[in-house]
């Protein structure tokens, strides 16, 4: 029988360890989160973690900015939170407005003040494995195979998405911890057949129950980045057949990878909770920086 990788659980492990690290500090560490316009999924999120800065002692603060917001407008709000001492990190949620670009603005903030990761800075200390804040998605699944005493060196592992923000630096971690790694997307040819050399596989292409049995390795270990909303009872029967439906599931087929994986991250409760109590860990070592 396949093993449920419990996210929650892992979350939980991690903020008892840096529970004491938060309360060492000389001033709690603070958080500015962006949030421009009323995107209900973005909502979600930024509530999600500002839940979280609540229960691990972080102060945050959150900027609502309308979705009519001008470029400039927006970067003096960065700029702003640049000069503030009392603020140790600065996440702008994403997706942003079409006229904002959101190259300048991750380019806005201060490397150390950027606990995403995403500042070229700061993806240019991963590619080096020079510490620094790491992207927080990638950050969580490493923890999670470690914690899970999934090994990592030697085995051949396989990306399933090229975005800056998972499947990049995904790679690279995997890199680090001295995998095999592809990096597969869209166009690559035989996906299936890239897919099922992975013993640890990492889905993060953004379609509802992509990864079917087909795609994984018997044994494999396999990631489900994906978040995705079903929004039809004929969708929801296509997935789950006669099983208890879902209207939330990943990239990975929620039935058919408990056939064949020998371990697995549900959705919910895989990925995500991991993803914040990165964003976390980021910001407590960014107050622990600058407070030295």
């Amino acid at each position: 029988m396949a093993q449920v990788l419990d996210g929650k659980q892992i979350r939980d492990q991690i903020w008892q360890e840096w529970k004491p690290r938060t309360a060492a500090l000389k001033r709690p560490a603070g958080l500015a989160v962006v949030l421009v316009g009323n995107n209900p999924a973005s909502e979600i999120y930024v509530r999600n973690k500002v839940k979280a800065c609540e229960e691990l002692g972080i102060l945050s603060e959150k900027l609502t900015p309308p979705d009519t917001i001008s470029a400039q407008e927006l970067l003096d709000i960065i700029d702003g939170l640049n000069h503030r001492s009392d603020i140790d990190g600065i996440l702008v949620q994403m997706p942003l407005p079409k006229q904002i670009d959101s190259r300048a603005v991750l380019l806005a903030i201060r490397p150390d003040k950027d606990v995403d990761g995403f500042h070229p800075m700061n993806v240019g200390n991963l590619v080096a494995n020079i510490p620094g804040p790491r992207p927080c998605t990638p950050a969580g699944i490493m923890e999670l195979l470690r914690r899970c005493k999934i090994p990592v060196a030697g085995k051949q592992a396989v990306v399933v998405g090229r975005s800056d923000i998972v499947g990049k630096p995904m790679a690279l971690m995997l890199l680090h911890e001295h995998a095999t790694v592809t990096i597969a997307h869209s166009k690559t040819p035989n996906l299936q057949e890239e897919c099922r050399r992975a013993e640890i596989l990492v889905a993060a292409i953004g379609r509802p129950a992509f990864i079917t049995k087909d795609f994984i390795r018997s044994g494999a270990t396999v990631i489900d980045v994906g978040m995705n909303r079903l929004n039809t009872p004929e969708e929801q029967t296509r997935i789950f057949g006669d099983a208890k439906p879902r209207s939330v599931i990943g990239d990975v087929h929620p039935v058919q990878v408990a056939e064949v994986a020998g371990a697995y991250t549900p959705v919910p409760g895989g990925v995500g909770p991991l993803t914040i109590a990165m964003l976390m860990v980021n910001t407590i070592q960014s107050a622990e920086a600058h407070q030295r």
